[in-house]
């Protein structure tokens, strides 16, 4: 397999590509002005028919690198002409929904096929003409061994998200899908890391590919994240999100879980105490998986409390927070996970939280993906009091006076003075936001400083480093007993 390797140019507008007129407007609906490096760099190649192995992280536009390329090559009387595989159901409602957005204007039809969803639905579909299809690769597998799908003969092929699909043990059945597609197609492939067997399967299935590279490690993390960690007690878990939930205000955000049980859990507690947070998970049923991302991208969920499922591929583009409950098992989980936040440009903070047990695995995922992750302690119920006066002076400082409000002041004078009427509407603002939970939480003095000061700390079997036994700690408080929120009861 020869290969040929981009060099990244100054970045023009998206009218530099030559896409026909219909493709720049919908590129213009969607508010789309400076390429991306990817889009800048893949788009001219696909568009001359080379086949293309892309390094990209996620969150940089790959959808449109590939889509708006493809679309501007394909033959709209010839059924499906682009065939996309993605490794979940939500990456590829996505890679459809994303191409319909920009294909709409030039006249193209987009499908999706996925498990857990009516094969004769699906079949009909794609047979009433559809010219982006969006499959996953077990369902799409079993449509053409079956023969239901003679009519699906692309003449582009996308891999997306090729190493995930690896991870997910879908390497065989990409192997096999790849015996019933046309030998004369244009392939392209496109991941995030390029592990030997992805290697081994770009060069049985591309033709001199050329490789664009927008990232220099295989493993890295978007500059536009700010990573930070929380070293806390394995019982201080929901505390500590709670109270770091409180004082970071996100717009939209995703609470990473390991487990089902622990999504369920944390949903139910936070939506207890007032934010509008729903959980995703594997096992839930696909319609109601789609009503809760339906409801996070539109902004009628606040936070997602979800397990790796939520992490593989799904594009929302304003979430503006990610808080990891556990620390993920593995770098690349890592990277999926906070590459959540921080996309299409804007600014992220991913917070982790992490018990000193867990802290050399820390270490060991930023050796791996190459970043630094800033220590912050969880704040005191006295910071977190601070820092909401800080915003609230803010929001005043800023916040439009209605008239409704001038006649309730004019009114309310007539009783008292204006610093009094102040005063008590800010009492009652600040009422509503009652401060909850331990006043400190997490590890904190010499323990904490023997974590992040490896020349001072000792191993971890020394006594001096251990908690007491009965659970008692050295700093002299004690895990809470009964109902605390430790045990997922807030409020006893």
């Amino acid at each position: 397999m020869s290969t040929n390797e981009t060099t990244e140019s100054t970045p023009e507008g998206f009218e530099s590509f030559g896409l026909n007129a219909a493709l720049q407007e919908g590129v213009k609906a969607a508010g789309f002005k400076i390429p991306s490096p990817i889009q800048q760099q893949a788009i001219p190649v696909i568009l001359e028919g080379r086949d293309v192995i892309a390094q990209a992280q996620t969150g940089t536009g790959k959808t449109a690198a590939f889509g708006l390329p493809a679309m501007n090559r394909l033959d709209l009387d010839a059924g499906v002409g682009l065939l996309v595989i993605a490794p979940t159901r939500e990456l590829a409602m996505q890679v459809s929904d994303e191409i319909y957005r920009l294909g709409r204007l030039a006249g193209v039809r987009t499908g999706t096929i996925y498990g857990g969803q009516s094969y004769t639905r699906q079949i009909e579909m794609v047979r009433r003409g559809v010219h982006a299809l969006a499959a996953t690769p077990g369902r799409l597998l079993d449509l053409l061994k079956s023969g239901k799908l003679p009519e699906i003969k692309p003449t582009m092929v996308v891999l997306d998200e090729a190493d995930e699909m690896l991870d997910m043990g879908f390497l065989e059945d990409i192997q096999e899908i790849f015996t019933y597609l046309p030998e004369q197609r244009q392939t392209l492939l496109f991941s995030a890391t390029m592990p030997e067997p992805i290697r081994k399967l770009a060069s049985g299935i591309l033709k001199d590919p050329v490789t664009i590279r927008t990232i220099n490690t295989a493993e890295s993390t978007n500059l536009d994240i700010q990573q930070l960690y929380c070293v806390i007690e394995e019982w201080e878990r929901q505390d500590a999100v709670v109270r770091l939930i409180e004082e970071q205000c996100p717009d939209k955000a995703i609470l990473f879980c390991r487990t089902r049980t622990e999504v369920d859990r944390l949903s139910n507690s936070l939506g207890a105490c007032g934010y509008n947070a729903k959980p995703l998970h594997g096992d839930m049923e696909q319609p109601q998986r789609n009503e809760v991302m339906n409801g996070f991208r539109r902004g009628l969920i606040d936070i997602l409390v979800a397990t790796d499922v939520a992490s593989r591929g799904l594009d929302v583009a304003d979430v503006t927070h990610v808080f990891n409950y556990h620390m993920p098992f593995d770098s690349k989980s890592y990277v999926h996970r906070i590459g959540r936040t921080g996309r299409a440009g804007n600014k992220g903070t991913a917070i982790t939280l992490v018990t000193p047990r867990e802290y050399h695995q820390l270490e060991r995922i930023q050796r791996n993906v190459g970043t630094s992750m800033e220590n912050r302690l969880v704040p005191s119920v006295k910071q977190l009091r601070k820092s909401r006066m800080k915003r609230l002076q803010d929001e005043l400082r800023h916040h439009t006076i209605s008239p409704g409000a001038v006649t309730l002041v004019q009114e309310l004078e007539e009783e008292m003075d204006l610093p009094k009427i102040a005063c008590k509407l800010a009492s009652l603002v600040m009422g509503q936001q009652a401060e909850t939970g331990p006043d400190r939480i997490g590890v904190i003095g010499q323990r904490l400083e023997q974590l992040l000061n490896p020349r001072r700390r000792p191993a971890y079997g020394n006594r001096s480093y251990r908690p007491k036994p009965g659970g008692g700690r050295r700093d002299g408080r004690r895990p809470p007993q009964g109902g605390g929120r430790g045990q997922g009861n807030r409020r006893g």
